[in-house]
């Protein structure tokens, strides 16, 4: 499928201007900050009428160029920078440059094609998530400038890549604080019929990229499913929020006696037993599904042990408005997974939420270890891998955080 290009001028020239407001702090945008809010911002009539997508140039209030942003007149992000030359044109040509810089570094850490190739504004391309499979791409264009610039971006993703089929994932909240549609689709090539066999850390991983969750297949885990993996070796693994089995496959993979995932989501645990089938050890992978506080509880009731114990769930703490709450929430996995580790066992907790940072993060597990009366060490920390590179001015693109513990007698 074409889309066709909006709002784009013919030149910098006929952009619209945007200006901030006297007493906001233009320096943090001028050393990389990539993000300006709506409070920062001049919203006059002639600002509020922009369309969603369109470009401005962004002045300070003495009206010096800051740089190209893309404006969203109705988001709290009402403008991200999008190039610092404010004669750039946002084409084809354009993509093809951020995409090939993004290419080089991944053609280099990784030997297969599965991995993040964009990571939003950590690759200069602010708010676009491009998850590749091969010849299958999936691209989450969560800001209404990239939504707007789809085709574009889609025929640059081929013919960097070499990919053959692109597609559009309209699912998650960040396109709804963009004003966006929910509506995926297919815009080159043809959507796969099955889901795809990704190779990682040894495992096999099934990748259904049309109706899984988000891209189908979480890669940032993958050098904390590598850790997990070295601690598995003959051990029972619990793998709990374990959607298509990332922890639990790679602990198989290294040698793990057996493997339990426990997830929510029916459809998210078939593929996780797909995984160890196509691996060859469906037999050591049992799956529970059930909300997984539900199922730590019934576990310690149970009398259940395992030597490794993994809880990877979703964004508890996804706002800073949010963050109490989740704290607590981290709190109480620790508290009911810490039961269930053998002496000598490790635990593993994780957290995607950028608004609880890893100091916060370990303060509430700790806690948590510590009320289920476990005694622990902590032995590492872990974060995304390689192709989830942060942006330093921005602390949200750092958000997973993996704490390693070994429980002890």
């Amino acid at each position: 499928m074409t889309q066709t290009t909006t709002d784009v001028p013919a030149s910098p020239r006929d952009l619209p201007v945007v200006r901030l407001k006297p007493k906001s702090d233009a320096r943090a945008i001028r050393f990389g900050a990539p993000w300006v809010y709506a409070e920062d911002l001049v919203t006059d009539r002639r600002t509020k009428g922009l369309s969603a997508g369109s470009l401005a140039i962004l002045e300070d209030t003495d009206r010096k160029p800051l740089g190209l942003v893309g404006v969203t007149p109705d988001s709290q992000i009402i403008a991200r920078m999008l190039d610092r030359d404010v004669t750039a044109t946002i084409d084809q040509a354009w993509f093809e440059t951020r995409l090939r810089t993004a290419f080089e570094h991944r053609e280099r850490m990784f030997e297969a094609p599965f991995y993040r190739l964009i990571h939003a504004e950590a690759d200069g391309l602010p708010g676009v998530i491009i998850d590749r499979f091969g010849d299958v791409a999936v691209v989450q264009p969560n800001a209404a400038w990239a939504d707007a610039r789809i085709g574009q971006l889609s025929a640059a993703l081929q013919s960097v890549t070499g990919v053959s089929c692109v597609i559009k994932n309209a699912s998650g909240r960040a396109r709804g604080l963009e004003g966006l549609d929910d509506v995926s689709e297919v815009l080159a090539g043809t959507a796969p019929d099955a889901p795809l066999e990704v190779p990682m850390n040894g495992a096999i991983y099934l990748a259904d990229v049309m109706g899984g969750q988000k891209t189908g297949l979480f890669f940032d885990q993958r050098p904390n499913h590598a850790v997990t993996a070295r601690l598995s070796k003959d051990a029972r693994v619990l793998d709990v929020f374990s959607h298509v089995g990332g922890f639990g496959l790679a602990a198989l993979a290294a040698g793990a006696q057996s493997a339990t995932c426990v997830d929510g989501a029916q459809p998210a645990l078939d593929l996780a037993q797909g995984g160890a089938d196509a691996m060859g050890m469906g037999d050591k992978l049992s799956t529970r599904k059930g909300d997984a506080f539900a199922v730590l509880e019934a576990l310690n009731e149970e009398g259940a042990k395992f030597d490794v114990v993994v809880c990877d769930p979703p964004a508890f703490a996804p706002s800073k408005k949010s963050l109490d709450r989740g704290l607590r929430a981290y709190e109480r996995v620790a508290k009911l997974a810490a039961p269930l580790v053998a002496e000598g066992g490790y635990l593993v907790l994780c957290s995607c939420s950028h608004a609880a940072d890893v100091h916060k993060f370990a303060r509430s597990s700790a806690r948590g270890i510590g009320r289920a009366g476990r005694r622990a060490q902590h032995i590492h920390t872990g974060f995304a891998g390689p192709d989830h590179p942060l942006m330093p001015q921005l602390s949200e693109s750092g958000y997973l955080k993996a704490l390693f513990y070994r429980l002890l007698p």
